[in-house]
């Protein structure tokens, strides 16, 4: 498939132009070479040239277009009336309009590019910018991590286990809603950051958005998950949140756990059901056995 991008067709624009700017300098070099003068038809052709480019860089499509058909019918009557005809007159039926139309094509690509990235830059306003590190924002990945951590607690029960954890944030409406965009993605990214900090190089963190994030533990048992969930839960709950009107806005943060058990293993397949689960847990900060 072709690229279409508004940066592809500049670039083109530009190695087109070059091409042609480097054709009409040649063409000027053999007239002066054959004439041994730089007469008053090369200084013209010189400045209609860079003419050409100012009115297509400047003026809208449209104009551009009829600027080319006008010089194309009038530049082709002198030429069969009044004009010397040489290499360098002739290139001038060609070159000046293919000036006029690449400066065209070079500024709608800009104003192309300009637009996309406001377009970009609102769009970073209206959604949340989420860590892209530890699969956060990835409910597809915590699938994969809980199929592949069930199996290998149900290959080896005696050797492993794991456990999950779900954070949740409370009335989350009225938290985004207080914060607005911004500030609500500048708060997941805090609160990833905290989680992060509070976790081991060998846990995995996930946010499956309705700001809820979930930690997978390999190799926790159930004894110290309690003790685990109620820290990362109260350094969550210890992040500063300003909302717009500048109070301090204190959140409400919930858990809900999940320890493996391996008769539960064929229902581990289904994420949606894992997640319920959890969220089943954070209602009571409960800590379960059973999907």
């Amino acid at each position: 498939m072709k690229d279409q991008t508004p940066t592809r067709r500049i670039e083109a624009g530009y190695l087109i132009l070059v091409f042609v700017i480097m054709i009409q300098e040649l063409l000027i070099f053999i007239k002066v070479y054959a004439d041994q003068a730089y007469t008053t038809p090369e200084l013209l052709f010189s400045l209609g040239t860079l003419a050409a480019l100012l009115i297509g860089f400047f003026m809208p499509v449209g104009v551009t277009a009829v600027a080319v058909f006008f010089y194309l019918v009038s530049y082709f009557v002198w030429l069969n009336t009044y004009a010397h005809v040489d290499i360098l007159s002739f290139s001038w039926l060609l070159l000046v309009p293919a000036n006029m139309i690449l400066a065209s094509v070079i500024h709608s690509g800009l104003i192309r590019n300009r637009r996309l990235i406001e377009r970009l830059e609102d769009l970073k306003d209206m959604s949340p910018q989420l860590d892209l590190d530890t699969s956060l924002g990835n409910k597809l990945s915590l699938e994969d991590a809980v199929i592949k951590h069930s199996n290998l607690a149900k290959r080896y029960p005696q050797r492993y286990d794991f456990c999950m954890a779900m954070f949740k944030i409370e009335f989350l409406p009225l938290v985004k809603e207080s914060l607005g965009s911004r500030r609500y993605a500048r708060l997941l990214l805090e609160l990833s950051h905290t989680i992060q900090k509070q976790i081991r190089y060998e846990d995995y963190k996930f946010f499956i958005d309705q700001g809820r994030f979930v930690v997978l533990y390999p190799m926790t048992n159930q004894e110290h998950l309690q003790q685990l969930t109620a820290r990362i839960k109260q350094a969550m709950m210890n992040v500063e949140a300003v909302d717009r009107s500048g109070s301090p806005l204190k959140l409400v943060v919930r858990t809900g756990a999940l320890v493996f058990q391996p008769e539960q293993f064929s229902k581990y397949e289904h994420i949606d059901a894992v997640i319920a689960a959890l969220e089943r847990n954070t209602e009571t900060d409960l800590i379960g056995e059973y999907v």
